[in-house]
């Protein structure tokens, strides 16, 4: 297949171009590189420059396509409360104008990441993507917003759309902005000897799931996704803050009592863990590990911080 990704030389992006290349697709990445990097994209990728806000300045540069991967997208909670027409803007009108440029380039199947913090703070945990959805921030409202925008446009256009809300995701190659960006802050402070800052008391809980994963589940099925449908991307595990801290503590050799407390940010959720039971109907579910994902990100960042 020919799959366009927009937001290709991004973090998840970037694992996606490989995985998509070792199945025998062809991958053409549309990015701005605002928080991208052309090293992000694979000598097998054909790479356009970008903005999903302007598509009219790129489209007749890609050609036909069976498939388009949409990513691109403003990621932080914070970000979106301070400045929510930005995050309106990119999220919700630069969804509705990728999901016109796959009408237009002929595809017959669109996906995209939404998020867990559609859920908002609900008490009846996992999430199920058939529960109750209160989003808390600007960001969760943009996300869940565009994922009803997704579901309308593919009915009426008789296309094919697979929409994932994503638990956290971590792994190499990680900003440290974002949802699941709490794993690279504290590599990134690990690596460079400094003091991790802990937001609130620690003791919230996310579900982390890996990049690899959830570069798998952006390519499961693509010859036969099924109906359209929201997936949750998740290991339906319960981490806490304090407790993540502590094992990349182990991994990088320091103490766990080396952080210090900080406030508590706002649009932040409590406690987030997401159900795997529909995922796993579809025929997925991830692999690896939180030990082995971590062990592996926390080198990413180690060998990264050497070579500064």
């Amino acid at each position: 297949m020919r799959i366009l990704v927009t937001g290709g030389a991004g973090f998840i992006g970037s694992h996606i171009n490989v995985q998509a290349l070792e199945m025998g697709h062809e991958v053409v990445v549309i990015d701005n590189l605002s928080h991208g990097t052309r090293e992000n994209v694979p000598a097998g990728a054909r790479f356009v420059y970008g903005d999903i806000l302007s598509p009219e300045s790129w489209v007749d540069q890609v050609g036909p396509v069976d498939a388009v991967i949409h990513l691109a997208a403003q990621i932080s909670v914070a970000a979106s409360e301070s400045d929510p027409l930005t995050d309106l803007r990119l999220n919700l009108e630069g969804t509705l104008r990728m999901l016109a440029v796959a009408k237009t380039l002929g595809a017959s199947q669109f996906r995209t990441a939404s998020s867990a913090a559609v859920y908002g703070n609900v008490d009846q945990l996992p999430l199920r993507e058939d529960g109750p959805a209160w989003p808390i921030s600007f960001y969760g409202w943009s996300k869940y917003t565009a994922e009803q925008y997704v579901k309308h446009f593919a009915d009426l256009n008789h296309m094919q759309a697979i929409i994932f809300r994503l638990a956290n995701v971590y792994g190499p190659r990680q900003r440290t902005q974002g949802e699941g960006g709490v794993v690279a802050v504290f590599c990134e402070a690990l690596a460079r000897n400094e003091t991790v800052e802990i937001h609130g008391d620690g003791e919230q809980t996310r579900d982390f799931v890996y990049v690899g994963d959830v570069a798998r589940a952006f390519l499961h099925r693509l010859a036969d996704p099924g109906p359209v449908s929201v997936y949750n991307v998740s290991t339906q595990t319960r981490t806490s803050v304090r407790a993540l801290f502590e094992m990349l503590a182990r991994a990088a050799g320091v103490s766990s009592q080396s952080y210090r407390v900080g406030a508590k940010r706002p649009g932040d959720i409590t406690d987030s863990l997401l159900s795997q039971h529909k995922a796993k109907l579809w025929g997925f579910e991830p692999i690896t590990p939180l030990t082995d994902g971590l062990e592996a990100t926390w080198h990413y960042f180690r060998e990264k911080e050497a070579q500064r």
